[in-house]
């Protein structure tokens, strides 16, 4: 990575970035470009994902540079995969774990067959409200900035497609996942809508993206290592 050029930046690179815990993706952006203006004594230089990681996930972020920002719709349409846990028998307002618990349900009733069986209703295309605590916009505004200010919205389903869902997991409360769905899928969603389907709740507890297309995180670098390795030093503090 440190023999790539001014010009190969600048002309596009696609950088696969493994996004810390607590990081937002725009930070990894920030960090990246950043970086790649202090290496080469650029002024400015593009820099852009496609798509968003909440702060609470970890895993795949796409980056492109330079040119390769054009790219980014088509990037973003691809296939992505998951892997995490949801946690049974309560619920959050946002879904994961940003939010407290705002209610308990029983779990008494639930089997690891019913745990299983489950994930059938969710296979294919199916319909999803996504989350209010979300970037999505409404007229104009954030959805999460009106669920912060307790405002209630109206939010439509969209249709998205689950092409694998696995159960890999389970130490209830938590049930360990992995999926494989389309542009647009909320896995905060999946987890609420399929602690209902066992007639109790679930909010999401961990997520993961390992997967966008073909690109596996697995070839993926931490944002900090990517500066260690580009600049040849240990990180320091930088401003967003």
């Amino acid at each position: 990575m440190n023999s790539l050029s001014k010009e190969d930046f600048l002309n596009g690179q696609l950088l696969l970035i493994d996004k810390p815990l607590g990081w937002s993706s725009f930070q990894a952006v920030n960090k990246i470009k950043w970086v790649i203006r202090k290496k080469f004594g650029l002024k400015k230089i593009k820099v852009g994902h496609a798509g968003t990681l909440d702060p609470l996930a970890t895993g795949l972020l796409l980056i492109c540079t330079g040119k390769f920002t054009k790219k980014i719709s088509e990037l973003q349409g691809q296939i992505k995969e998951y892997t995490g846990t949801f946690a049974l028998g309560a619920t959050t307002p946002s879904f994961d774990l940003e939010t407290e618990v705002n209610e308990i349900f029983p779990t008494d009733h639930i089997s690891e067959q019913s745990i299983r069986e489950a994930i059938n209703g969710f296979k294919g295309e199916i319909e999803q409200i996504p989350p209010v605590f979300s970037a999505l916009k409404k007229d104009g505004k954030r959805l999460y900035e009106y669920a912060r200010e307790g405002k209630e919205v109206t939010i439509k389903k969209r249709t998205v497609t689950i092409s694998a869902f696995e159960i890999t997991k389970i130490t209830l409360p938590e049930v360990g996942f992995r999926v494989v769905c389309s542009k647009g899928t909320y896995i905060r969603s999946l987890a609420h809508d399929y602690g209902l389907a066992l007639d109790s709740g679930a909010h999401l507890s961990s997520l993961r993206r390992t997967k966008i297309g073909d690109y596996n995180v697995n070839n993926a670098v931490d944002p900090v290592l990517f500066e260690e390795t580009l600049l040849g030093r240990k990180s320091k503090s930088f401003e967003n």
